[in-house]
């Protein structure tokens, strides 16, 4: 059976359609599609990122289908750049517009308003925010974050709360879950991004590949968890940052 089979037919052993794991993988249903018919053309280092993702999350051993994927696909990577990825299939590129364009766009007119009106209405004020200043949200930002399980890392511990930041060297998987299993967050993270998480009494973390983040656990470094390209399992619990 091969890698495509194999996801295809633990996804439906799941009972969940592709556009179900893609809610749940936040990786696109075409790409989900083109696994599930070995094609991997997304390019290696994304398809080895997106075959771990969906392993995981289908409860199949990530390392055994990595490697099985490069057992398959010894003749190397495809060549499509990585933009293509986050742009969608590449034969739509002509007809959608990218949305971290269209995020800016409309950022810098909602900017060029304020700053007409202010200039018509004489007033003394000081000027508004500079485009430089104002926040404008990537459109890739994780969507689990917006459940507000994230904290700001200088915020204050609350009673039985744990308290996690990684921050990423290179792009690697993680996986975030609470004490009752549900998920907080899973996905991969770019590289040098710092997220802060957060959960009651209990957080389960796994890890795609140990050597490329680094950890602060309820304000306590814990430094690099493991070596490049391992992946680990570790358990955290409030009131100490002390791994199980």
């Amino acid at each position: 059976m091969s890698v495509g089979s194999a996801l295809a037919e633990a996804r439906e052993r799941a009972g969940l359609t592709v556009r179900q794991l893609s809610e749940r993988t936040r990786i696109r249903e075409t790409v989900i599609e083109r696994f599930e018919h070995d094609d991997f053309s997304v390019g290696d280092f994304y398809a080895r990122g997106h075959l771990r993702t969906i392993a995981v999350d289908l409860g199949l051993d990530p390392d055994e289908i990595i490697r099985q994927y490069e057992q398959e696909n010894a003749a190397g990577a495809s060549p499509i750049r990585a933009s293509a990825v986050f742009r969608g299939d590449v034969g739509e590129r002509v007809r959608r517009m990218p949305s971290w364009t269209t995020a800016v766009a409309v950022a810098l007119a909602i900017i060029a308003v304020v700053v007409i009106a202010r200039m018509m209405g004489g007033s003394d004020e000081k000027a508004g925010q500079t485009a430089a200043q104002l926040p404008v949200t990537a459109p890739h930002e994780h969507a689990r974050h917006e459940k507000g399980k994230d904290k700001t890392v200088g915020e204050a511990l609350a009673p039985g709360t744990v308290v996690m930041k990684v921050t990423t060297r290179k792009p690697s998987y993680i996986s975030v879950k609470d004490a009752k299993g549900n998920a907080i967050f899973q996905g991969t993270l770019p590289q040098g991004k710092t997220t802060t998480y957060s959960a009651k009494d209990r957080m389960r973390v796994v890890i795609g590949d140990a050597g490329a983040v680094r950890l602060e656990v309820n304000g306590k470094d814990l430094g690099t968890p493991g070596k490049d390209g391992q992946m680990i399992r570790r358990t955290f619990e409030a009131g100490g940052p002390g791994p199980r």
